[in-house]
């Protein structure tokens, strides 16, 4: 008599790790109407957005820690939780830049390297999965902790520091978008 085969189990795609992803997507409208309100002139609103925006980014943290400490990983996770990161970056830069907090090309460059980076993905989907490097992880790091500083309503002294923060956010930006970029074509060229 054969042994039984183990099954392996389903993970519900309801769980704790993807209801943070869904409480991250759901906060990024109510982030983005608290800084509208704002108008970024009115700090308690200001705050508001900033705190939003902190406990948002902090889900990120969270859901992933949970999925894979508990075997949650789904694959509407997998797709879910960089759609939610992406939407919330996103809104943040292009409202501070319509506000003009934040230069257009910064946030131009972020954007079009995070979009870029989601489509190599996509490309070489097939062939392996590029994983989030420690360096995407400083990218992340150093965005929120951007994107945060320039949100909160800074004395004029402290405000100075904001871009010299972006701009260590964009460099690592771009140089993990080139170093994803050469992984892919090393997954493209090795796996025919």
């Amino acid at each position: 008599m054969a042994a039984p085969v183990p099954v392996a189990a389903r993970v519900p795609v309801v769980n704790a790790a993807n209801a943070l992803t869904a409480l991250r997507l759901v906060l990024v409208p109510v982030f983005a109407a608290s800084v509208v309100v704002s108008g970024m002139t009115q700090p308690g609103w200001q705050i508001i957005a900033c705190l939003i925006f902190a406990v948002a980014s902090a889900t990120d943290l969270v859901d992933g820690w949970i999925a894979r400490r508990f075997g949650l990983i789904t694959a509407v996770g997998k797709v879910a939780d960089p759609i939610a990161d992406k939407a919330l970056t996103g809104a943040a830069l292009l409202l501070l830049s319509w506000y003009d907090r934040l230069p257009w090309w910064v946030t131009v460059v972020i954007l079009a390297r995070e979009l870029g980076i989601t489509a190599l993905r996509f490309w070489v989907i097939r062939r392996g999965v590029i994983a989030a490097s420690r360096g995407g992880k400083i990218k992340t790091a150093l965005q929120i902790l951007a994107i945060t500083w320039y949100l909160w309503p800074m004395p004029a002294a402290l405000a100075t520091v904001g871009p010299w923060i972006m701009g260590a956010a964009v460099a690592v930006t771009l140089v993990t978008g080139f170093d994803y970029i050469a992984q892919a074509l090393r997954l493209r060229r090795t796996r025919r």
